[in-house]
């Protein structure tokens, strides 16, 4: 089973570009970000016409999230994360497709920080943890993916100096990324790759994809029953260079069936 995630960047506007990339590499799940696309406009006759059944949440101009799955049912199981019935934010979907828990996430950017929007994203972070130690202890297999905003280490950004003081890549964003995946999460990309370069971001200046100047914040979570099936994983960093692209790379893993 290959899982794939993308932010898109706008799913209406980058069409031509996720609807190639279904066809090129054709992934059986697929966690899709930032759709930036109310409800009603989400397109999902093209994306049923590519062969996939859609889940979606959207909101108007801003964030957005789905889930696609090729040739499988798609159980809804939540279209928000549990813990501020308040936040509007179009930002977590989970459901169930063959067998497995699939949680998408669009985690917040946090800047300018400190701030309010760095609050608010370790607020979110928060909430992510318990709803993430809640799934671990329901003992299903379980991934948990998407953009999540966060470089880890050193080694997940092109010169760090330069980013001490972003949300991104503050100490209290990185020490939350890493309280969660000790909870006994697998850092998917991260096990397969342990000391090797990796970036799944390009920012559209500065020619920071010719440059490989990136950053990883697109990440894949594991389950320990989902860890010992893991077999491969990759960026598809071409896609980056294709006309009228995001500024991510779409991101994939390989599980044994």
């Amino acid at each position: 089973m290959k899982i794939a995630t993308y932010n898109v960047n706008g799913v209406n506007g980058r069409l031509p570009v996720l609807l190639r990339w279904l066809e090129e590499t054709a992934p059986d799940i697929v966690c899709l970000q930032e759709l930036k696309a109310p409800q009603e406009k989400f397109p999902e006759q093209a994306i049923r016409d590519a062969g996939y059944n859609a889940l979606w949440h959207g909101q108007k101009s801003w964030n957005g999230v789905a889930i696609l799955a090729r040739n499988a049912d798609i159980v809804e199981v939540a279209h928000a994360l549990p813990g501020d019935p308040e936040d509007e934010h179009s930002r977590y979907i989970e459901a169930v497709i063959n067998g497995i828990t699939v949680g998408c996430l669009y985690l917040p950017n946090g800047n300018p920080a400190p701030g309010p929007k760095f609050d608010y994203k370790l607020r979110w972070f928060e909430r992510l943890g318990l709803h993430a130690a809640g799934l671990l202890a329901s003992g299903k297999p379980v991934v948990l993916t998407g953009d999540y905003n966060v470089m880890p280490t050193e080694l997940d950004v092109y010169k760090p100096e330069r980013w001490v003081e972003d949300a991104l890549f503050r100490p209290e964003t990185r020490l939350a990324f890493k309280t969660l995946v000790d909870q006994g999460w697998t850092d998917a990309i991260r096990k397969l790759y342990p000391n090797e370069k990796i970036y799944t971001f390009y920012d559209y200046f500065r020619n920071a994809y010719g440059r490989d100047a990136g950053l990883r914040i697109d990440h894949f979570l594991l389950s320990p029953q989902l860890d010992g099936r893991l077999l491969a994983g990759g960026v598809d960093r071409n896609v980056r260079g294709w006309e009228k692209t995001s500024d991510h790379c779409p991101v994939w893993i390989q599980l044994a069936d």
